[in-house]
């Protein structure tokens, strides 16, 4: 196991925050991150380490590898291997294994919860959520049966019948973000292996440690060894990943940039690509809206998990009279706390390093530049007891343009932008110009108003009086335009076809007396 028996003198040492399953000593000194190779963890020959912060408190918590060429090759062949068999494993006999893995991470949510705040700085109460949406898509999993079906017709020509079939791709792989340590893996390998395939993860180097446990718990709920891998790094392990030949697919969720470079690389060498990328959603609050409750709901939506969401709802739209709703927003942050993850009373924790600190507060700074009006400036945060933690406190732009650098990019921080229109089409049409399409809200009490809303703005995922509509995992994650690019959504019917391939099988049992050289027909 991952988790050594000395966990209680470890928490001894360090009682501020929990302390990492691969921190073996003290402050300051950290252990190095295996990968995973054929259902062992296997110590890195990498001459490139990267090291794992707190972002509470900037310690270095671990360490983890470039993995070497090698390292990797050894995934994608155990892998490889591994599939020969694991494909002809009945689907009741996965889906066995998905009931326990399920099982698994529900009895160990605590324990991951606070591997996944030391490596990720989100409060207890939402890396749970975080563990919790990803398991819901590994109990869809349970029943994936019911999403691989073919299609048959008999008797399409004399004794004649025709079929279809879904069968696994091979070895497949995903490269995952850091803001979703266990919620985005768990959205990857369970489908796919469940699906018949075997699995090459990358965890971000930024946060390996919870994704190297619920890899473990795979095994323990049966994955036999070689089906679940694990390789560490950056560009070159992406890279590797986009170029291997026996990878036939690659799923990945981040920033635009990756995104891009890794479906045009990975769609050259001829495999299937999912990437889901950034994002500017908008909530349009209309002025029939239950005001007490809409604000509420925007202020969780815009500041939870330090805005550190692909589906944060970063960009509010006040229609008409709304407008004077603005200022309102101010005390509702304001009651928000700041702090350590580990920290129960704490409502968002640290964003992710100081760069992305520094960017963040760089795009709030741009923002006053550009004339806009910094209704709550959250910019040189501080938290008691850890100085040097990467804190950023909820911040409110308002008087926005859309010309402005504050609402063009992806803040990715606890930052609301707002903007005004006189209308609801004048709001759709800002939503619309905007090339992101992951996902939006509207809020009103007009079944109209909520129906011209969903039929005319151009995202993928929309919610009504709903602020992160993120689907439940029978349904699948529908990103659009600029947010994603690929050949199928994740999870649901999507994700399966995804990780599927359809062969048609024409059958006929009757013989044939002499030559035929014509085309066939459904005459024959």
């Amino acid at each position: 196991s991952f988790v050594p028996t000395i966990m209680m003198l470890q928490r001894a040492i360090c009682p501020k925050a929990f302390v990492c399953p691969f921190r073996i000593s003290g402050r300051g000194v950290a252990s190095r991150v295996p990968n995973y190779l054929n259902g062992a963890a296997s110590e890195s020959a990498a001459s490139v380490w990267y090291d794992v912060h707190n972002p509470a408190t900037n310690d270095v918590v671990a360490q983890v590898p470039q993995s070497t060429q090698e390292e990797m090759a050894q995934a994608v062949q155990h892998a490889s291997e591994a599939f020969k068999k694991w494909r002809y494993v009945p689907v009741t006999a996965k889906q066995r294994i998905m009931f326990k893995y399920a099982e698994l991470i529900r009895h160990h949510t605590e324990e991951l919860a606070q591997i996944l705040t030391q490596e990720q700085g989100k409060t207890i109460a939402d890396a749970k959520g975080d563990i919790f949406r990803g398991l819901e898509v590994v109990e869809t999993c349970c029943n994936i049966a019911a999403s691989q079906t073919g299609e048959m017709s008999e008797q399409v020509s004399s004794e004649v019948d025709l079929y279809s079939i879904r069968q696994p791709l091979g070895v497949c792989a995903g490269i995952a973000p850091f803001n979703f340590p266990a919620m985005i893996p768990l959205w990857m390998f369970p489908v796919a292996i469940t699906c018949g395939n075997t699995f090459v993860l990358k965890p971000s180097e930024r946060v390996p440690m919870t994704a190297m446990r619920l890899v473990e718990l795979a095994k323990d709920a049966g994955v036999p060894d070689g089906v679940v891998n694990v390789i560490h790094g950056g560009h070159d392990a992406v890279n590797f990943i986009c170029d291997a030949p026996e990878i036939r697919a690659i799923s990945f969720v981040g920033g635009n940039t990756a995104g891009q470079h890794i479906h045009a690389r990975g769609t050259a060498n001829g495999k299937r690509v999912q990437s889901n990328m950034g994002a500017k959603n908008h909530g349009v609050i209309m002025p029939d809206a239950d005001k007490e409750s809409t604000l509420n709901k925007l202020t969780g939506a815009a500041f939870g998990a330090a805005g550190q969401r692909c589906m944060a709802l970063s960009t509010a739209i006040f229609v008409g009279e709304t407008e004077a709703w603005i200022d309102d927003l101010k005390s509702k942050a304001l009651q928000l706390k700041l702090g350590a993850g580990t920290d129960p009373s704490a409502d968002l924790g640290p964003v992710i390093s100081p760069a992305a600190k520094a960017r963040i507060e760089g795009l709030i700074g741009s923002a006053k530049e550009e004339g806009a009006t910094l209704l709550l400036d959250g910019r040189g945060a501080s938290v008691q007891d850890y100085p040097d933690g990467n804190w950023v406190n909820p911040t409110i732009i308002k008087d926005v343009t859309t010309d402005m650098q504050c609402y063009k990019e992806e803040i990715f921080g606890p930052a609301l932008v707002t903007l005004k229109a006189k209308t609801l089409d004048e709001a759709i049409d800002i939503i619309n110009k905007n090339p992101y399409g992951n996902g939006g809200a509207i809020f009103t009490s007009s079944g109209a108003t909520a129906r011209k809303f969903q039929a005319e703005a151009d995202i993928g995922q929309l919610g009504i009086n709903v602020p992160i509509p993120v689907p439940l995992p029978h349904f699948s994650f529908t990103g659009s335009r600029a947010s994603f690019v690929g050949s199928n959504n994740f999870f649901g019917k999507s994700g399966v076809h995804f990780y599927t391939q359809i062969k048609t099988v024409t059958a006929s049992w009757k013989g044939q007396e002499q030559v035929q050289a014509v085309m066939p027909t459904s005459k024959d």
